[in-house]
């Protein structure tokens, strides 16, 4: 083979790696939209804007299976071998965790439809911090995939935290509403729900951090990660607990 079919043939191979990092990330970005547009119809209490939100994740599973395709094809015709094997591989576990983060924001907007048939409740408004947290976890997530920012993608890694506190303390929130007033025991249920959604939402971003720094480093990430999600044996709460 002549130098200049080698060189045709590593360009044509970069082009469509980076072809498929740009549809990742475009994937991604719609999650991440989804995931917002989910907590302004719980704000605006819109049912049927809800149930767009809903009808919305087919189009984030549709570029799921084209991503599969796409990688299934390179594999196919490329044969890559160490680094941009990983590089492959590493795109086919992200499309899986971006997919599902899709599906747990159509979740949060699912919930949000019996909860606009309920009176307003006031700890809505804490469901609103998570989303931001988990948003920009996943934003950062993608830049760092995007730049093969190793490091950054540890930082999102780590900062998972953040959320994995917020969501206990949101947790402890809702119990003590519920033990104050059993009629809103149904609708804070239903904010549980979102909110342990939005809590996934970060998790499946640590795994897209995992990913890039196997993609980049060529080693798993091996460190303990500190977790913060206590509600599977919360501290007792108590009636006087409740934030003002």
């Amino acid at each position: 083979m002549s130098g200049t079919s080698k060189e045709h043939i590593i360009k044509s191979y970069d082009d469509e790696l980076l072809r498929l990092t740009g549809e990742l990330v475009r994937m991604g970005e719609l999650a991440v939209s989804q995931l917002e547009a989910a907590i302004d119809v719980v704000d605006r209490r819109d049912d049927r804007a809800a149930q767009h939100v809903v009808n919305n994740d087919d189009a984030i599973d549709q570029l799921e299976q084209e991503i599969s395709h796409d990688v299934v094809r390179l594999l196919a015709l490329r044969a890559p071998i160490a680094g941009d094997l990983r590089n492959v591989f590493a795109a086919l576990r992200i499309a899986a965790d971006i997919e599902r983060i899709g599906d747990y924001a159509a979740n949060v907007a699912k919930r949000s439809i019996p909860l606009s048939m309920a009176a307003p409740l006031t700890p809505t408004s804490g469901l609103a911090h998570l989303a931001e947290l988990a948003a920009e976890e996943v934003r950062e997530v993608l830049r760092a995939y995007r730049n093969r920012d190793a490091e950054l993608a540890f930082k999102v890694w780590q900062d998972d935290v953040e959320l994995d506190e917020a969501y206990t303390a949101y947790f402890r929130e809702l119990l003590t509403y519920m033990m104050e007033d059993p009629r809103v025991i149904t609708p804070c249920t239903h904010l549980l729900f979102m909110a342990k959604n939005i809590e996934r939402i970060g998790d499946h971003a640590t795994n897209i951090a995992e990913s890039v720094w196997f993609q980049v480093k060529g080693e798993p990430l091996t460190a303990q990660r500190d977790k913060r999600d206590l509600t599977s044996n919360p501290e007792p709460v108590k009636l006087g607990d409740r934030p003002d």
